[in-house]
């Protein structure tokens, strides 16, 4: 087996606390009211927790608001908007509800389909259903960690192609109309493929971790049918339970995650009830493989403004947010 390179050890601000949930992924952060005031010494135990535990989960943060939440997500990074869907009166934070994002059942890793997908993802609950509508995350640094020798010696040399533009409706064969219809013209307004090593080393940790995930649509160099089950065999492995954690939302929740380690999972089993949450994403970097080769853009030759994923980095998955 292959040891991960362990993340910076941080040392906590006084009151601060965190808390593990599971072995290989999740946290608990207590004591730290978010928000764009934070001190230099608690936004780094922050991010050193965050690449420590891959998700961590605030509780009780009521008090934000769509300017205090983009103000915490810019102590991490940059926020940057999505490259197709418009954003609302210059906001990054995305609105994700029963009919935009939340009813999609499907695991992935926010954007893969440019090239510098985000560094990290920031969502807040606003509206919870009285039941469901929980996410799961799943740790890619230890699936990458916990596969057979040969097979890590295998999917370090492999390449994958991966796109926004999918059959929606076969991933979704309930889905309205209406819904088919904005993933159309919203979501892949511009077609998107860019591609990946299907092993990244993360610049931060040094740890080696899987980019997968529902926007992969094939392995460089293999017919379809191949390539569908080398995805599926080390899909597998990231879904394994043991690699996850599940959070059941309560209002005001705050998760952060490394979307350069991790995949999540919305899951739709809600019914009716209402779902709102808003997530505001931090640009990221182009993966660079094992063997020192970065991801490369495939299409559209030309990229519109702004610049997303190739000069300026990266973002959320919009209308597929699936959280």
């Amino acid at each position: 087996m292959t040891s991960t390179a362990p993340a910076p050890s941080v040392p906590l601000s006084a009151g601060i606390t965190v808390e593990k949930t599971g072995g290989r992924i999740g946290a608990v952060i207590s004591g730290v009211r978010l928000g764009g005031h934070l001190d230099e010494v608690t936004v780094a135990a922050i991010r050193g927790a965050i690449l420590d535990h891959k998700v961590v989960f605030f509780r009780d943060q009521n008090h934000l608001d769509t300017e205090s939440h983009e103000a915490f997500a810019r102590l991490l990074g940059t926020p940057v908007a999505h490259p197709t869907v418009p954003s609302v009166d210059g906001r990054y934070a995305l609105g994700i509800d029963n009919d935009h994002g939340g009813r999609a059942n499907q695991w992935h890793t926010d954007v893969t389909f440019v090239p510098a997908y985000p560094a990290f993802s920031i969502l807040r609950a606003e509206v919870v259903p009285p039941y469901g509508g929980n996410t799961l995350w799943a740790n890619t640094a230890t699936a990458y960690a916990e596969l057979p020798e040969a097979l890590r010696v295998l999917a370090d040399s492999l390449r994958g192609v991966h796109t926004n533009d999918y059959d929606y409706a076969a991933v979704r064969p309930d889905a309205p109309s209406e819904a088919l219809a904005q993933h159309r013209q919203v979501f892949t307004s511009t077609a998107f493929r860019t591609e990946h090593p299907v092993v990244r080393v993360h610049p931060e940790t040094g740890e080696r971790a899987l980019v997968l995930g529902n926007f992969l649509q094939r392995l460089t160099g293999f017919n379809g049918h191949d390539s569908r089950a080398l995805i599926g065999v080390l899909q597998s492995h990231v879904e394994r339970p043991e690699n996850t954690v599940r959070w059941q939302w309560r209002a005001g929740d705050v998760a952060v995650w490394d979307n350069r380690a991790t995949q999540h999972y919305g899951v739709d089993d809600s019914d009716d009830h209402e779902r709102t949450l808003r997530r505001v994403t931090v640009d990221g970097d182009v993966p660079v493989g094992v063997d020192g080769r970065p991801s490369v853009l495939l299409s559209p030759e030309t990229v519109p403004e702004p610049a997303y994923g190739i000069a300026s980095g990266a973002s959320t998955d919009g209308a597929l947010a699936e959280v």
